[in-house]
């Protein structure tokens, strides 16, 4: 009888209840997984520099989150991954051309670096506590200290050792300043547009290059369940139906949504920077609102700003209002009883 009584006893502990065998460290490796086939087609088509700017941007982000763990006395933390996964998108989000540019802009990615990591995340609280995207604060930082280092693109290279390239004009540049028109001209076809976008070459960051590349890293962290279809359906959907919309010359929807889909960074962003754990909505409901108003102010940026990229703003834009988000979807307590209610059953 004993025994019985113990095995129907109701056992009440702290939260959290439910339990999973993942931890802080797997996630972010596993994050940076997928990132790594994103990261080599980068490589692949800009060659050496690409590897020197994003390995600079990684050491540099290890490196300066290690000096601050030893400056306030803390344990260090950059076993978790988290300083190599910030450099590894930062990194992703240089261009190439910052070798070549000068002898003199090896230092923006190092700055950008300490941006992201000492200032974005560790003054906020460190890990967990950073309202924007450390990644992408770096990324705008930099852009707005060094525009003219930031802005200028190289061509895809066949050789990897080389330093040097020519430089060209994005496809969005080209999209924006010149049109649909001169866009065909440049790439060929329309389906020759299209395959330059989705393998990547074409001028860009280095890591927001091949669509292809980016969703197979996407889709390995949707099987994985580290994200869901929420934040990256309803971001790519919103930025499609405006595109398509509005995106077009003269007339409603005539715009093409599968250029603007697969150009820049809105696959980089949608899957990898707008899903960040800490700086996007934790409810279902609204993490959807959160990718409507990255993917609308996306596309307002592009059509209507002096951009001709908008997905960086759109993110940190958004992610000022994902705790009120979240405040407002939050799932009502379950027997809580509303305040009003209670009074007129007294």
């Amino acid at each position: 009888m004993e025994a019985t009584k113990k095995e129907h006893q109701l056992i009440v502990s702290v939260s959290p209840h439910v339990k999973t065998d993942e931890t802080t460290s797997r996630i972010m490796w596993s994050v940076s997984l997928a990132l790594l086939p994103a990261a080599l087609a980068g490589v692949y088509f800009f060659g050496l520099r690409a590897l020197f700017i994003t390995a600079l941007c990684i050491v540099s982000s290890a490196v300066f989150e290690q000096l601050y763990f030893r400056m306030v006395g803390k344990k260090s933390a950059v076993g978790d991954g988290s300083a190599f996964l910030t450099g590894l998108l930062l990194g992703m989000n240089m261009p190439a051309s910052l070798w070549s540019f000068s002898p003199f802009t090896v230092h923006v990615p190092v700055i950008a670096s300490f941006v992201a990591v000492v200032i974005t995340k560790q003054l906020f609280g460190g890990l967990g506590f950073n309202v924007f995207n450390p990644a992408l604060i770096g990324r705008a930082f930099a852009l707005i200290s060094w525009p003219k280092a930031m802005t200028i693109w190289s061509e895809p290279t066949a050789a990897f050792l080389a330093m040097d390239a020519k430089t060209t004009a994005t496809p969005l540049g080209i999209l924006k300043e010149e049109g649909v028109v001169k866009l065909l001209e440049v790439f060929g076809d329309k389906m020759s547009l299209y395959m330059h976008l989705l393998t990547g070459n074409r001028a860009g960051s280095i890591g927001e290059t091949s669509a292809i590349a980016i969703l197979i890293g996407g889709l390995f962290l949707l099987y994985r369940g580290y994200i869901t279809w929420h934040i990256p359906v309803s971001f790519l959907g919103t930025a499609a139906v405006i595109a398509w919309v509005f995106g077009g010359k003269g007339a409603l929807f005539t715009g093409d949504p599968i250029v603007h889909l697969i150009s820049g960074g809105m696959m980089l962003g949608a899957w990898f920077m707008a899903t960040d754990y800490v700086t996007s909505p934790s409810v279902r409901k609204g993490q959807i609102i959160f990718g409507i108003g990255c993917g609308f102010l996306t596309m307002l940026i592009r059509l209507k700003g002096g951009y001709p990229e908008g997905v960086m703003f759109a993110i940190l834009i958004m992610n000022c209002f994902a705790p009120i988000i979240d405040r407002g979807v939050k799932s009502k307590v379950f027997g809580a009883v509303k305040q009003n209610t209670a009074k007129e059953n007294k």
